[in-house]
């Protein structure tokens, strides 16, 4: 990566910018150990930035839309916009008037260290072999972190759908005898109901066919018959309810 091609510096300079991100940093510190090698460290994380906001082409990609070069700038708290990093660019010839569609890490570097664009295309790249060797390997360290990273996330992200998934299908199946249990105690709470219903009316009998006068305990004596040969068809109704739902709810746990 000595050389830029292109018969002009604009064309070099496109070169340059249609390069991976990583190798478009690596030019920079090639050409400019000397001056910014002490910020080795924080290009390999502008590197890892640029693949991680490259939605479509991660570490291969050479620019980042407008969108996440605004929040490349963000994260790494840079006061600067793209305009204002356009308008600098185009002062210098570097970009034309036209908008360009995308932002090259190129760009932001030149703006931000306040590069000569045409001393970055035309810097010798061999002048400090062994530093750039030791860069190019933190850089692949670096970048190979962020994809075990990166598949470590997607992992989880996965482990978290199945586990979610298994849930959810526990839920819809416990949802058929949970309203089954529900018709049971429902059930059960209106046999109870009848039953002190009816029970409360024999009492009351009972206690009324022992005082007051002949007349009203004969005839509470009468209805105290009538109730104990009597099948109650509420009481009857509520039993044969809750027999069926006893049985629907047996049917749902199996």
């Amino acid at each position: 990566m000595s050389k830029l091609s292109g018969a002009t510096d604009q064309d070099k300079l496109a070169d340059l910018c249609s390069r991976k991100h990583k190798e478009q940093i690596v030019w920079f510190l090639n050409a400019f150990w000397t001056e910014h090698g002490t910020d080795a460290e924080k290009m390999w994380e502008w590197s890892k930035m640029c693949a991680k906001l490259d939605l479509q082409n991660h570490e291969d990609g050479s620019s980042l839309d407008e969108l996440n070069a605004h929040r490349f700038l963000e994260g790494f708290n840079e006061p600067m916009t793209v305009k204002e990093m356009r308008d600098q660019l185009r002062s210098t010839g570097a970009i034309g008037a036209a908008r360009p569609k995308n932002v090259p890490i190129s760009h932001i570097i030149i703006f931000k260290y306040g590069l000569d664009w045409k001393e970055l295309i035309n810097r010798s790249q061999g002048d400090n072999k062994e530093e750039m060797e030791e860069a190019q390997r933190m850089l692949d360290e670096v970048m190979a972190a962020f994809r075990e990273s990166e598949a470590r996330a997607n992992e989880a992200k996965a482990a978290l759908a199945e586990a979610e998934a298994r849930e959810a299908a526990a839920r819809e199946q416990e949802a058929p005898f949970k309203a089954a249990q529900e018709e049971v105690e429902a059930a059960l709470a209106e046999v109870h109901a009848e039953e002190k219903a009816y029970n409360d009316k024999i009492e009351d009998c009972k206690r009324r066919s022992e005082t007051g006068g002949v007349v009203g305990r004969n005839k509470a004596k009468n209805e105290l018959a009538q109730l104990e040969n009597e099948d109650p068809l509420p009481l009857r109704k509520a039993k044969i309810t809750l027999s069926a739902a006893q049985k629907r709810a047996e049917k749902a746990r199996a």
